[in-house]
């Protein structure tokens, strides 16, 4: 297993991700934001700086944290946004020799009325066979999309997009009810969601947060990583004992950057310094695997 994370959570601009990164002692970046903007919407003369300032940092991006179908877009939004975010994601994704995106499976209507299950799975095929067509692999993640709505629904996205592979988020379920079970419904379990559809997980997301107060949807609270009910100690076991070999990134969240109130600046040193604080804790957790 190897280590990366979302530094856009340490800092926007590039050279401070990197220092982040390296302060923690890791070569990797799992790729979203750079300047404010994800890396498949920054200008190219933009991206081509910031392709040759990772080459000469020594760093590789293992994982685009793309926006595509994400939690943002509805199933009715126009497509071809999407199709060209594809576009412009794959040449990147080549300079940068990254293989893995992360996708959704667009945002999640109301419980009880029409999914549109059908154009999701249609959607779905279009992405990822475009980017298999290119050599790489669409990973779909368990988050506030039609496939978060249980470990089953994912499981169904499997079998409708054959070739699809998962990204696993530890902290996601605990903030999701589980829509495969009897009303009323209960959270959903972070080790049961992995343990269906480990079968078919590539990579990892890395969050802790405590489930959210009644009648809320956002976590009470984004910890450091086991300190929460996302089961991370018993993940990363399990990830160990099945013999998992791929990327674990983390994406901490603890600090105010992706959950500020409209108009509130996010206090960056303080970001810096959680991201920081949460890759040495995650050093740790890998030590205690040993």
């Amino acid at each position: 297993m190897y280590l990366t994370g979302f530094a856009d959570e340490a800092a926007q601009d590039l050279a401070t991700q990197i220092k982040a990164t390296k302060e923690i002692g890791w070569t990797r970046i799992s790729a979203r934001g750079v300047n404010g903007a994800n890396l498949h919407e920054l200008p190219q003369d933009e991206f081509d700086k910031v392709a040759d300032q990772l080459d000469e940092a020594g760093i590789t991006i293992p994982e685009f944290g793309s926006l595509i179908g994400n939690w943002g877009k509805k199933i009715t939004s126009d497509f071809d946004i999407t199709l060209a975010e594809i576009e412009r994601a794959i040449p990147r994704m080549q300079r940068l020799g990254t293989k893995l995106i992360r996708i959704m499976s667009f945002a999640q209507e109301p419980w009880g009325s029409d999914q549109q299950e059908e154009e999701r799975f249609r959607r779905l095929r279009e992405i990822h066979a475009r980017f298999s067509d290119a050599g790489l692999q669409a990973i779909h993640e368990n988050c506030m999309n039609w496939g978060g709505f249980s470990p089953d629904h994912t499981l169904r996205l499997v079998e409708e997009v054959p070739g699809l592979k998962l990204v696993f988020d530890t902290a996601n379920p605990v903030f999701q009810l589980d829509r495969s079970k009897p009303e009323p419904f209960p959270w959903q379990d972070p080790m049961e969601f992995y343990q269906k559809v480990k079968d078919h997980v590539v990579h990892i997301h890395i969050k802790d947060c405590t489930n959210p107060p009644a009648g809320e949807t956002e976590p009470a609270e984004y910890t450091l990583p086991g300190d929460g009910q996302a089961k991370v100690r018993e993940i990363l076991k399990a990830l160990k004992d099945d013999g998992y070999d791929g990327g674990l990134a983390i994406e901490p969240h603890v600090a105010t950057v992706f959950h500020a109130t409209e108009g509130e600046q996010p206090d960056w040193q303080q970001c810096y310094d959680s991201y920081v604080e949460y890759g040495h804790a995650m050093n740790k957790l890998m030590e205690e695997l040993v």
